[in-house]
């Protein structure tokens, strides 16, 4: 179970993932046109476009190897909230025609700078 300072890490730890996700895919010539979109009980990550298509992008970022590599935190169930959550997304902003889903996996660490990692155009 996560104490109090575990789970601030842990948050902190995803706010600067997000962050870092942002300024990587904007030096890729994505354009960010939200961050943590929610729609009910659903969240969007990051939202972005990119020759006219958008992205769906799923933000996984870890400081050890202990539960595994980033990526593999997006789990079925999360996959599947996912696409609930770019379905919601696609209800208010239907003149999107071309989509994809990603997951960004990055991998801190104290002495060096991180690993990036895009996993482009996933399904279940």
């Amino acid at each position: 179970m996560l104490n109090f300072r575990d789970m601030a890490k842990h948050l902190a730890t995803g706010r600067l993932g997000e962050d870092l996700a942002a300024r990587w895919l904007q030096e890729r010539g994505y354009r960010i046109l939200h961050r943590n979109w929610k729609y009910s009980y659903y969240e969007l990550d990051l939202v972005a476009e990119k020759n006219g298509m958008l992205h769906f992008i799923e933000v996984k970022t870890r400081r050890t190897d202990t539960f595994g590599y980033p990526e593999e935190g997006v789990t079925i169930r999360k996959m599947e909230r996912l696409l609930l959550a770019g379905e919601a997304y696609q209800e208010q902003y239907p003149h999107w025609k071309r989509l994809q889903y990603h997951i960004l996996s990055i991998r801190l660490y104290a002495n060096r700078e991180p690993d990036y990692f895009l996993l482009e155009d996933v399904s279940l």
